[in-house]
């Protein structure tokens, strides 16, 4: 009897845990620890598609991302572009990606209250990312956080370590009125323009494709977090400015070690040449 009470057991805390209920479900406080990403069962880019627009999101671009060619599947709605629509904040509208990934037969989901909260910043209310965690779920039914955790009161003021930047710190890559920096970007990028969104009348985002080169240190790292790509760049205030990648990709990849950073140290000073190439 007693053996099958602790097996009675065991199943409850596996159902419990698998639906993650702690990432999906309100917090009445802040959590302790939040997960970058969540996983799903593998599903083909089509059906991926398919069940982000029945719950209400709008599917930005696709992009084949790493040397195996992963689909990048970056999605919005109308409430997450509503959470970006701030100064230095229009990146929000655009951090949300599917990546397809064949290589570990599943999916990987931006966790949004994960990129909410270290995005926004000190605009950030508890549970601003609800909206998009409900919609998510019903998408994709269970969602498993990823082993990728940090400290979420930390996310605001994240940093790889002393000397790194923070979010606050974005690069500008070219000054000048927003339509004709926007009328050269489009003009110099061509086919590597990815995506153009529109958030608001002041404020658009861009993404665009790398130097192959640059673009590599996706394989490096781990193609499973390749969703990071495409590179974004926010036009709006008369600049066009990006987030620099000593912050985006450690905030993407928050196990990446110091080993691992010095093996693309040459990334950061790579991608400003690369987004700057855009303007001239």
């Amino acid at each position: 009897m007693k053996n099958v009470f602790l097996v009675f057991l065991a199943t409850l805390v596996t159902i419990f845990s698998g639906c993650s209920t702690s990432e999906v479900s309100p917090e009445s406080k802040a959590p302790t620890e939040v997960s970058a990403y969540f996983t799903a069962p593998l599903l083909t880019t089509v059906d991926v598609q398919k069940r982000l627009i029945e719950a209400g999101f709008e599917i930005v671009a696709i992009d084949k991302v790493s040397k195996t060619k992963l689909d990048s599947i970056v999605f919005t709605n109308t409430y997450l572009k509503s959470l970006a629509d701030k100064p230095s904040r229009g990146f929000l509208a655009g951090a949300l990606r599917v990546l397809v990934d064949t290589n570990k037969n599943e999916l990987r989901v931006s966790n949004p209250r994960y990129f909410v909260k270290a995005f926004l910043q000190d605009d950030y209310k508890l549970n601003d990312e609800q909206v998009l965690l409900d919609d998510l779920h019903k998408a994709f039914g269970i969602l498993t956080p990823s082993e990728d955790i940090w400290e979420f009161d930390e996310l605001a003021d994240y940093h790889f370590m002393i000397g790194r930047p923070y979010y606050q710190d974005q690069f500008v890559a070219a000054e000048g009125n927003n339509t004709a920096l926007i009328a050269e970007l489009k003009k110099s990028a061509k086919k590597k323009l990815i995506f153009e969104l529109k958030i608001s009348d002041n404020r658009t985002l861009y993404g665009v494709k790398l130097n192959k080169r640059t673009m590599k240190f996706v394989d490096k790292i781990g193609s499973h977090n390749a969703g990071i790509l495409p590179w974004m760049i926010l036009i709006e205030d008369n600049k066009a400015v990006a987030l620099p990648a000593d912050y985006l990709i450690a905030i993407s990849y928050p196990l990446l070690d110091l080993a691992g950073f010095m093996g693309i140290m040459t990334v950061p000073g790579a991608v400003k040449k690369d987004v700057r190439k855009y303007f001239k």
